[in-house]
């Protein structure tokens, strides 16, 4: 036994490595965003690379989460000044339904776009922290360039970072 042990180990050292190569890597700023697509709260499929060449907000929430819900109209007052100049918004749910993401943004009259993500693949492959709202930066060459953990107190703070991009 004592001259197997050794050769165990290096087997499940080795197992351990190739796994670990084979796991995306998590991505930081300044790291290109991984691609992903879900379905709008109308059924549509969209990914992100569908909106290459625009600077992109990807907030992620849930109508249980009181400061994502603070947060929806500063979101909404920059969509409408800057949407006109490329900027995308989505907001990717992750526990709600389509019909309840659907009535909530019709209640409220929001109409930037809402992706479901209620199994957290997305929010699982970007590595990020189990809280909610998270917002991530991308410019228009698909490049992190900042995240925001926690609600926006304002339209100003969003602005302030999107001219950061």
């Amino acid at each position: 036994m004592k001259r197997k042990l050794p050769i165990i180990l290096a087997i499940i050292t080795s197992i351990g490595l190739i796994m670990a190569g084979c796991a995306p890597a998590c991505p930081n700023i300044g790291d290109r965003a991984p691609n992903f697509t879900l379905s709008n709260i109308d059924g549509e499929s969209l990914s992100l690379n569908d909106f290459k060449g625009n600077p992109v907000m990807v907030n992620f929430w849930s109508t249980r989460c009181v400061p994502c819900l603070s947060e929806m109209p500063h979101i909404q007052a920059v969509y409408d000044e800057q949407s006109n100049q490329g900027l995308v918004v989505l907001a990717i749910n992750i526990s709600d339904s389509a019909a309840t993401a659907h009535d909530f943004m019709a209640r409220q009259g929001f109409t930037f776009t809402v992706l479901l993500d209620p199994q957290m693949k997305v929010f699982q492959n970007y590595c990020l922290p189990n809280a909610i709202p998270i917002t991530l930066f991308i410019n228009a060459e698909g490049i992190i360039k900042a995240t925001k953990v926690g609600a926006f107190q304002s339209a100003d703070e969003i602005e302030s970072i999107l001219k950061s991009l």
